[in-house]
């Protein structure tokens, strides 16, 4: 009988892309205004879209002519981190925790740095829409996933036992190894056109079932003889 739905943040309940965005535009505006430089979203946003990780920042000011500067480029991660997003839940993700909230708990255990994500389910305007939300950082960066940890944790939150819990992600690299482990379901969300939709892992990484949006959710426990309980009230 599942019990609690724990859901993954990013690339899960809304595009991730969006929150990059967003960041760019935030770092754009104050280089504009603090360094008069212009021009950086645009490459940025060019570089993202190649395939660069990591060193977007630099390669945007090189792309724009702009000599190598560690401590301007701290100065931008820090914009980047700080600013307040403007993101959206997918139509499917909100349909989902709608859907679901009368039947089960509902969760969010999501990794990143504590105030960003934070600030990302502010902006969202969902944490109101879950029982339990565990942000891995809280733990350290040691228990980011796939620790056990943050696991233990929301279930601990949502008095609920492994066998009990489902999650569903995106990131075959970290998000179901641990929770399979643990005894829970896994469900990987593989949606076209985010970070992990064309990544294919081992076995033991992969998720227990695949679904290609929210949507399929209720489907998918229907036919595959997963059952969710009722709780309400004082049974919860």
């Amino acid at each position: 009988m599942i019990r609690a739905l724990v859901f993954d943040l990013d690339d899960t309940l809304f595009p991730e892309r969006e929150f990059v965005l967003s960041g760019f535009e935030a770092v754009d505006s104050w280089l504009r205004v603090e360094k008069a430089i212009t021009g950086f979203a645009e490459k940025a946003l060019a570089e993202f879209s190649s395939g660069a990780r990591g060193d977007i920042f630099n390669r945007a000011l090189s792309g724009l002519g702009i000599a190598d500067d560690p401590c301007l480029v701290r100065q931008m991660v820090e914009v980047y981190r700080d600013h307040y997003p403007h993101i959206s839940l997918f139509p499917d993700a909100d349909w989902a925790l709608d859907h679901f909230a009368p039947a089960v708990r509902l969760g969010l255990l999501t990794d990143g740095y504590l105030k960003v994500q934070q600030r990302k389910v502010a902006a969202l305007g969902i944490a109101d829409r879950f029982e339990a939300i565990v942000y891995s950082d809280r733990f350290g960066r040691e228990g980011w996933k796939p620790s056990p940890l943050p696991y233990k944790e929301i279930a601990k939150e949502l008095c609920c036992e492994p066998f009990e819990c489902v999650y569903v992600g995106d990131n075959s690299a970290k998000d179901f190894v641990t929770a399979r482990q643990l005894g829970w379901l896994t469900i990987r969300v593989r949606r076209s056109g985010t970070e992990w939709f064309a990544v294919s892992l081992d076995g033991a990484h992969e998720a227990d079932k695949e679904i290609k949006c929210l949507l399929e959710l209720g489907a998918m426990f229907q036919h595959s003889g997963h059952k969710t309980s009722p709780l309400h009230g004082a049974n919860r």
